[in-house]
C-alpha cells in the first residue's frame, strides 16, 4: 500500500476509533480478573489532565507547535486507563471531567487533585451518587474550607453553598447546598493537605485511610510521564488533529496491554511480600516487539507465547523501598525534537 493510500484510508477512521476497543478490553479484564484491588470496597478512579505539545497544520497549511490537553480516567490499582481523550487547550478540566461522568458509578471512588473543587461539580457528583475525594487546601472558593484550615481540627462535616442558576442548568445539578466531609492530612515532610470527600461515615471510612488513598492518585502522573517520554505521545504520526487523536487512542490501548501483562506477570511469578517490582519501561520494550506481529496475524497469540513474554518481563526488576523520598531539583521538563520540523 502506498503512503497516499494509507493516509486516505486513515482519514476515514473516527477520531475515537480506539475508545470502543479499549472499553471492550476493560470488559474482558473485569470478567477475567474479578478480584481487582479495591479501597475499602470501592474501585479507585483517578482523574487528571496534562498539557502536551503537538506539531500540527494550521488553517493555512503551515506546520506549528500547538498546545493541547490530555484528560484521563485511570485505575491506579491495576494501572489501566479507563479513558484517555485529547482536548483543545481552551477546554477546562472540570468540563472534561463532566463529559466522562457517565463512566462512573456508585461503586467507584473518584480521586481528584487541586483545581477541581467547585460548587457545581460537588453538587453534580452528589446528585449522581458518585463517591469522591478531592484536594482543596489551595482553594479559596468556599469560606467553610478557609475556616476549617484555620481551625486546626482534624476533620469536620461542613455545608457548601449551592451552585449558581446558570451552572445548575448547564451541568444538570440541583440548586441546593452540599454537605461534605473535610479531612486534614499531614505528610511526613510536615506539609498539610485538606481533602474533601462525600464519604461521611467516619467508622467505615476512617480519616487515617485517606492518606494512602490520595497517594494512589500519583499513579496517573506516572502514567502521563510514561506516555509522553516512553511511548513518545507528542511525536504524532500525522500533522492533523485527527491523526493526533488516533495516536492518543492507540497509545492508550498499548499502555493498557503493557499494564495488564505486568500485572499478570507480577501476580503469577513474583511473591506478594517481595520488595521487587517489574520495570514497566523494559516490559514495554518486550511487548513492542510482539504486538505488531500479533495484531497483523503473522504470529498467533498462544498461551506459550504469553508465558514466554511473562518470563522475559520478570527478568527486569527494580527494588522498591517504602517511604523513601528522592526530591529532584527543579528544572525544565525535557521535550524531544518533534518528528515534523520547520522547513529551512
Amino acid at each position: 500500500m502506498s503512503a497516499s493510500a494509507f493516509s486516505k484510508a486513515r482519514s476515514r477512521l473516527w477520531a475515537d476509533v480506539f475508545d470502543p476497543l479499549n472499553t471492550e478490553l476493560l470488559r474482558l479484564i473485569d470478567e477475567g480478573l474479578p478480584a481487582q484491588p479495591l479501597w475499602l470496597g470501592l474501585r479507585v478512579l483517578a482523574a487528571d489532565a496534562s498539557k502536551v505539545r503537538l506539531t500540527l497544520l494550521d488553517r493555512e497549511g503551515k506546520r506549528g507547535v500547538r498546545e493541547a490537553t490530555l484528560f484521563g480516567l485511570f485505575r491506579p490499582g491495576i494501572e489501566l486507563f479507563d479513558s484517555l481523550i485529547l482536548h483543545s487547550a481552551v477546554v477546562g478540566e472540570r468540563q472534561m471531567l463532566f463529559e466522562r461522568l457517565d463512566r462512573l458509578s456508585h461503586q467507584d471512588l473518584l480521586v481528584l487533585d487541586r483545581g477541581y473543587p467547585g460548587a457545581w461539580l460537588v453538587a453534580a457528583l452528589l446528585h449522581r451518587g458518585i463517591p469522591f475525594c478531592m484536594r482543596c487546601d489551595s482553594s479559596s472558593t468556599f469560606a467553610a474550607i478557609t475556616r476549617f484550615m484555620r481551625s486546626g481540627e482534624d476533620e469536620a462535616v461542613v455545608t457548601l453553598p449551592p451552585p449558581n442558576r446558570r451552572d445548575a442548568v448547564d451541568y444538570e445539578c440541583p440548586r441546593q447546598t452540599s454537605t461534605v466531609r473535610l479531612i486534614r492530612q499531614v505528610t511526613p515532610a510536615g506539609k498539610v493537605r485538606v481533602l474533601m470527600t462525600s464519604l461521611r461515615d467516619a467508622t467505615q471510612y476512617p480519616a487515617t485511610a485517606f492518606a494512602d488513598l490520595y497517594h494512589r492518585r500519583w499513579r496517573i502522573e506516572e502514567a502521563f510521564k510514561r506516555l509522553k517520554h516512553r511511548l513518545c505521545l507528542e511525536h504524532t504520526s500525522g500533522l492533523t488533529w485527527l491523526a493526533a487523536c488516533q495516536d492518543v487512542g492507540a497509545r492508550m490501548v498499548c499502555d493498557n496491554l503493557n499494564a495488564l501483562a505486568v500485572y499478570l506477570a507480577t501476580d503469577h511469578l513474583i511473591p506478594t511480600d517481595s520488595p521487587w517490582r517489574i520495570n514497566r519501561t523494559q516490559a514495554f520494550s518486550h511487548l513492542r516487539r510482539l504486538l505488531p506481529r500479533i495484531l497483523s496475524g503473522r504470529m498467533p497469540a498462544s498461551a506459550r507465547l504469553v508465558a514466554d513474554l511473562f518470563c522475559e518481563i520478570v527478568l527486569n526488576l527494580q527494588k522498591f523501598i517504602p517511604n523513601r523520598a528522592r526530591p529532584r531539583p527543579v528544572r525544565p521538563k525535557p521535550h524531544k525534537s518533534h518528528a515534523y520540523k520547520f522547513a529551512p
